[in-house]
This record gives C-alpha cells, structure tokens and sequence, in this order.
C-alpha cells in the first residue's frame, strides 16, 4: 500500500485554505491511477492569529497539527514532515499558487523514474504567472545552484516537489526559514540522490505576499552557498579563486604589453592597477588553496574521500591540490631570483623608478609560493588524518591483508557524505 502525505504550512490564510484543501482531497482517483492507494493530507498551523485554523479543522480528511507561536515556513514543513505517515510526502504552499491537481503527475514521474524527489519547476515551460522581478530572482537562483553544484536544475526554489521520506535524514539539517526549498535542493545534488523536475504551471497568489524580494533573495543566495560549502567547498571557493587569479594575469599581460612598446612611465591609475593586480593574485590563491584545504577538512569529518575537480570530475589525473608542493618552490623561487635580479641591476645603475615594479612582482610571486606550500603542508596533514584508520590497518594486518587504501573510508562514510 503506498500512500503520499502532502504537508501544507499555513499561516493566516483564512481566506484560501478552505479552496487548496478541497482541491488536495479531490486528487484521491487521479492519484489511485498513478499506484498511490492512500492520501493523508496534513495542515500545519504556524501560529496563525485568524481563523486558518478553525477552517482546516473542519474540513474531513484533514489532520490539522498547530505551531503554538509562528515558528517559519520551513518550521512548519518540517512539522509536518515528522509526522507524515506515507512513504512519499508532498509539500506546497497555502495560497493557490500551486496547482495539487498535478501531483498524481509528480507521482507518476517519481515511480517511472525511480526517483527520490521530483521538483514541480516553474520555469520549465509550462504557463506561469510569476512576476518578472520573482522570475528572474528564482533564475538566478537556479543558475547559481546549478553552477556551485556542476549539476543543472531550473527551479531550486519550487515550493511544490514530492520525495521520498526515507531520504529526510540525507537532507537534514534545514533552515525554519523560506530559503527551505533552495537549500533542500542543494544538499539533494550533492547528496548525490536522483532528483527529476516536471513543468507546473503558476498562478500569482491573491493577496499580498509574505517574500521579500530583497530580503529574502539575499538569505536564499547565502543559504544556498554555504549549504555548498559544506560539502564541496573547493568548488564556491575555488571558482572565485580562479576568477581573482585570472583578473590578475589579464593585468599582468596588459603590463607586459605596455613595457614592450617602450612604455615605462606609470599613471595613478596604471600604478593602482598593479596594486589590483597583486591583491587579486594573492587573494585568488588564496581562497582557492582555502577551497582545497576545506575539501579535506570536509572529506576527514565524513571519513569519506576527498571531492575532486571544480567542475565535477578531476582536471588532472591527480588532484590540483598534490602538485601545490612543487608549484610553491618554483613560484617561491622565481620571486626570489626576480627581487636578486633587480637588486643586481640595481647596483649596476638602474634607477629605482624602472626596478620598483619588478621588486612588486617579486614580492607577489613570493607570497604566492609560500601560500602554496603551506597549503599543500597542510593537505597532506589533513589527508594522512583522513586515512590513519587504514594506515593503522596495513600496519597490523601488514599491506596484503589490509583493505585498499580508501575503501574503508568510503565504506565508512556516512549517509550525508555520499
């Protein structure tokens, strides 16, 4: 017998709740045709101060559960959650903007495909009335998670999906607030479970909605990358790094071009370019050796391998991070020989108005190479933490018994590692 529970959070909404829940209940024979025998429908009352409450209660077929004092969107979603009894559960909003008439689809979707949560998308094709300013927030969106991810997905804020309640304790924790649904869909990426979108139409509620554009956009972007970041922080972190990086060697070209057609002179804007150039070289290596080490950190707290490559799979047939060692000498070394180099020059003649630049050079490319290998020091501190347990292993089975080296650690990992 399966049976789907859909969770509608309400909070004032007397005066469309009685309408979503007829519609909810008169989905049962559509539902029965795509294999799901019950529906249990589940109204949370967030603390309302009229009478959403009262109205729900009457209406048979509905289990009305009530926040004493109004505890957020997603507090009340999660309410509902726990206490759902089906093995699929539903959510969706309280004022009409969603239509329930297309769950039985999200259901057939979900079973044909084998799928553990299926997101009703708004922006997939089918007749929305979402205002432009929202349409094009929900864009961003999607596009920001989708790139933080290296997985694409058009509506990350969809507050219509279904999924599988056994799946909750891999998308837990989640926030209490509205950006809920941004963050559940980041974490089910990298979770890696098999998420599946279906085009839904949308109709703008009536009324006045309880989203701040503004407000609330900003928690979503946030909510959005730091749920990343704790899982592949290599990838947020890094993609700014290379960015900041690839800012300063456009800089550093424009230079080089400027010397070799005979200009020498510096401009206040020209010098305060190479200043730009040299924060933005330091800060980019920066972050995306802070990006890296994270990995680590995230890898040694799950017991799990190290996530490699910014864009889903390894650019090198070994991590970016195990060649850091020798890249730090060298980069080290080149500052250090460039700042000898000027100082020889120097004692020969050269004005200190045509050495400085190269004395700025020197001391970025020296900064660099030490980020570098202290970051790559600390890496290989953090991977030899990450596998002691299969070291220890070898050590007392001796390395023909052991198990290989990373299998344990995968074994080991738990449910919010994968």
């Amino acid at each position: 017998m399966t049976t789907l529970s859909v969770v509608i959070p309400a909070y004032n909404e007397e005066d469309g709740i009685l309408d979503i829940v007829q519609r909810v209940l008169a989905i049962r024979p559509q539902l029965a045709e795509e294999g799901i025998d019950e529906l249990e429908l589940i109204v949370v009352d967030d603390g309302s101060s009229d009478g959403t409450a009262e109205l729900a209660a009457a209406q048979p077929g509905v289990r009305l559960i009530r926040h004493a004092r109004n505890g957020g969107y997603g507090a009340a979603l999660k309410t509902g959650f726990a206490a759902a009894r089906g093995e699929w559960i539903g959510f969706m909003d309280a004022d009409g903007t969603y239509p329930p008439e297309y769950y039985p689809q999200l259901c057939r979707v979900a079973l044909s495909h084998d799928a553990d949560i299926v997101i009703g998308s708004r922006m997939a094709g089918a007749d929305s009335q979402m205002p432009l300013v929202r349409w094009l927030g929900n864009l961003i969106f999607a596009r920001l998670v989708s790139l933080i991810s290296a997985e694409r997905i058009t509506d990350s804020a969809s507050g219509q999906r279904v999924f599988k309640k056994s799946i909750l304790e891999r998308l837990y924790p989640l926030p209490d607030g509205l950006n809920l649904t941004p963050v559940m869909s980041t974490r089910a990426l990298h979770e890696k479970l098999k998420m599946v979108e279906a085009p839904i139409p949308y109709s703008e509620r009536a009324g006045r909605s309880k989203l701040s554009v503004v407000r609330d956009g900003i928690r979503f972007a946030q909510s959005i990358v730091w749920t990343a970041l704790h899982y592949n922080p290599v990838r947020p972190l890094g993609l700014v790094g290379l960015f900041c990086v690839a800012l300063a060697f456009l800089i550093g070209l424009g230079l080089i071009g400027a010397r070799l057609s005979g200009i020498n002179s510096v401009s206040p804007l020209g010098a305060f370019t190479l200043f730009a150039a040299m924060v933005l070289g330091v800060a980019g290596v920066s972050i995306l050796a802070l990006g890296m080490s994270f990995n680590y950190f995230v890898a040694l707290f799950h017991k799990s391998p190290v996530r490699q490559g910014l864009w889903g799979r390894p650019l090198f047939k070994q991590r970016l991070d195990r060649h850091f060692g020798w890249m730090g000498i060298t980069v080290f070394a080149l500052g250090v020989g460039l700042s000898l180099t000027s100082l020889l020059l120097g004692l020969r003649g050269w004005e200190v108005s045509r050495l400085w630049i190269y004395y700025l050079a020197s001391a970025g490319f020296s900064i660099i190479g030490i980020q570098l290998a202290i970051a790559w020091v600390q890496m290989q501190v953090l991977d030899t933490l990450r596998i002691r347990h299969e070291l220890v292993a070898e050590d007392m089975l001796g390395k023909e018994h052991a198990p290989v080296r990373g299998h344990m650690a995968g074994k080991a990992a738990p449910a919010t590692a994968k």
